[in-house]
């Protein structure tokens, strides 16, 4: 049986993108399976309905792929088994994200970035939420990732919603809150504007808000 291992590393930072600036929310885990297994978790449709969602579409270069109740996108770069780049294109925002895996010696590097844009809109929507909205999504995805290589491969992710609903799933949803709080903290966001953000962010993941 696999085992993940490792603590989410988070980081919040600021790029650029054409010219204009765009806010990174990046999160990173260490699994103790190899470069090729994690890849494939990651990237082949069948494996992917198993712990994340259901995908429909073409998953290769070019390709555009659909998320069932999510988002739509298009892969723009594949390099196997090293790192992927496609578009996320939720409710009339597009957005950019990044998977990259670095072998170690007995283990591998997930690192996804998520790359947010700066409009009008998208800029309310982070001074409501800040980094959490993004990054406690992508915390319950490596959940089911977590637990399908705790497992036996197997389908993980009715196991991992249903989790999110006991006590302890809202007690983690609130921690993963305020860690992304402080890696704002740590980007230059004022303390308590981060702590207020991730309470709002914490109520909305637990739906106690």
């Amino acid at each position: 049986m696999s085992k993940a291992s490792g603590a989410t590393i988070r980081e919040v930072d600021m790029a650029s993108r054409d010219g204009a600036p765009t806010r990174i929310v990046r999160a990173r885990r260490l699994y103790e399976v190899s470069q090729d297994t994690l890849w494939a978790a990651v990237s082949e449709k069948e494996r992917l309905v198993r712990w994340f969602a259901d995908i429909s579409g073409d998953l290769e270069i070019g390709g555009h792929f659909s998320i069932k109740g999510n988002a739509d996108g298009t892969i723009i770069a594949c390099n196997p088994p090293d790192r992927f780049i496609l578009t996320w294109e939720f409710g009339g925002t597009t957005s950019w994200v990044s998977v990259t895996i670095e072998p170690t010696k007995d283990e591998s590097m997930l690192t996804l970035t998520h790359e947010l844009p700066t409009d009008r809109d998208s800029e309310a929507h982070w001074a409501e939420y800040g980094p959490g909205a993004t990054g406690v999504g992508w915390d319950l995805a490596f959940l089911g990732l977590d637990m399908h290589f705790l497992g036996d491969g197997g389908p993980s992710r009715d196991a991992g919603a249903a989790w999110a609903g006991t006590d302890d799933g809202k007690s983690s949803l609130r921690a993963w809150s305020r860690a992304w709080a402080e890696a704002d903290v740590k980007a230059g966001t004022p303390a308590q504007t981060a702590r207020d953000m991730a309470d709002r962010t914490a109520a909305f993941y637990t739906s106690e808000g």
